[in-house]
């Protein structure tokens, strides 16, 4: 009965489940130990599967995916279509919650006793993510660039934060993969294409425990933020409502209004049918809050569900997961000006023309791993003038808007993706593919093979 469900509507019972889970024990007083040692295990080997698979996934798939492209100038055209598309994105989010922010003020009603009290509460935390901050600002101009070739690959390979480095060398190798002769290429290639076929079943048999790692990750999420005192977490967000709902209205603007208005521009896809489509990668994003982890069901996805072609998802898709934080960088805009308000301080053009700059240039350099997006806003106020402590303002509903942020992200990538895809006339007409096992019943399935 179970298998007749739809993914994407197991997924949802999970966290459904898990939020009540939640919810009821913090209200029953069952202990939090019975939560956290017995129940987050499972969401935890969820999103270690998912990890475990992303950095093959990447590597393979953008070897294949540059190889595949035939020539050099193929490869910079579409490379240079989806990093301006990426560049345009960022920029209009980051303007987004900037344009929210200043118009609603949420930062002048924040109490004066609530702020102190938010402060000491996460001092600690926000001084290690403050120590890291420092390390980044102390580093050359260059030195992103410097990061972005590894000294060794198989070290890189073993860290998923360090995903631009495979992804450099991928493009790299699927370069030289072109320019030498085809006989000595073509094994070579072969090799990697069915190691991408392999990664792939491998994402099937993580999926399979999917709807109980979500309902893991939710229920130990729930229990984790309450914490020893249940009321806290509660007064904690009643206190940062109106911040969470600028940041979220403008996340919601991106994915109802921008990504709507780029696939009507430049595809056929309707937005329903699209949202549909990547519902489950939406849902995964929300659950593990990372681009990273999702990556290997989103590309399935794209190409499964959406048609797009395997020549750009391979390429496209990880990329984006390196260095289009859409969701993320919106929500920085928004964090930097809401301390600033909260602080009493004002911010001036100037320094809020260099929030846009700092976040486009900090998105591109955020792991898409949970928490990243903190230690790159600890840059961005550093930039602007605004002490670094203050994030300990927005720490407690952060870990649920980096849920909310992690899924703007994905869909970002995916709309970029299909629009490269359009405009290189390698996404079909009509409707969508009715394949694809994430959203398919066996009933369905079998009446297709009938």
């Amino acid at each position: 009965m179970l298998k007749k469900i739809p993914l994407h509507t197991q997924i949802i019972i999970g966290l459904v489940l898990g939020l009540v889970y939640g919810i009821v024990a913090i209200k029953t007083g069952i202990p939090a130990w019975l939560t956290l040692d017995w129940i987050k295990p499972i969401g935890t080997i969820f999103i270690n599967g998912l990890k475990m698979i992303a950095m093959p996934l990447v590597l393979a798939s953008l070897i294949i995916g540059v190889s595949n492209l035939g020539d050099i100038s193929k490869l910079s055209r579409i490379g240079g279509k989806t990093i301006v598309t990426f560049l345009i994105t960022t920029v209009i989010a980051i303007c987004t919650g900037l344009f929210l922010v200043n118009i609603l003020v949420p930062g002048k009603g924040l109490p004066a006793e609530t702020r102190e009290n938010l402060m000491s509460l996460y001092e600690g935390d926000a001084g290690a993510r403050a120590l890291a901050a420092a390390e980044l600002k102390e580093q050359s101009p260059l030195q992103p660039i410097v990061d972005m070739v590894p000294q060794n690959l198989f070290q890189a390979t073993t860290d998923n934060a360090a995903m631009l480095q495979v992804v450099f060398f991928a493009i790299i190798a699927g370069i030289a993969l072109l320019q030498i002769p085809k006989k000595k290429a073509e094994p070579v290639i072969a090799f990697f294409d069915g190691f991408n076929d392999l990664i792939i079943q491998v994402v099937n048999y993580v999926m399979l425990i999917a709807p109980y790692g979500v309902f893991a990750l939710m229920a130990s999420l729930i229990v984790e933020i309450a914490g020893d005192n249940p009321d806290a977490a509660i007064d904690l967000l009643l206190a940062l409502l109106k911040y969470s709902l600028i940041v979220l209205g403008g996340l919601f603007f991106m994915m109802l209004v921008i990504y709507p208005l780029l696939l009507k521009s430049f595809t056929k896809v309707k937005y329903a049918d699209f949202f549909k489509a990547i519902r489950p990668a939406q849902l995964l994003a929300f659950s593990t809050s990372s681009s990273s982890a999702t990556l290997p069901v989103t590309m399935k996805l794209t190409e499964e569900e959406l048609g797009v072609s395997e020549n750009i998802t391979s390429f496209v898709l990880p990329l984006g997961a390196t260095i289009n934080m859409n969701g993320t960088s919106l929500y920085q805009s928004v964090a930097a000006v809401f301390i600033a308000q909260a602080l009493g301080m004002d911010l001036s053009l100037s320094q809020q023309l260099m929030i846009v700059l700092t976040s486009t240039l900090a998105a591109i350099g955020s792991a898409g791993v949970p928490g990243a997006g903190l230690i790159m806003l600890i840059v961005v106020l550093e930039s602007i003038g605004v002490p670094a402590a203050g994030i300990a303002l927005i720490m407690a509903p952060d870990r649920i808007l980096d849920m909310f942020r992690t899924v703007v992200n994905v869909t970002g990538d995916v709309v970029v993706t299909t629009v490269v895809a359009s405009t290189e006339g390698e996404l079909p007409d009509g409707l969508l593919r009715k394949s694809n096992p994430f959203t398919a019943n066996e009933s369905v399935l079998e009446e297709e093979n009938t």
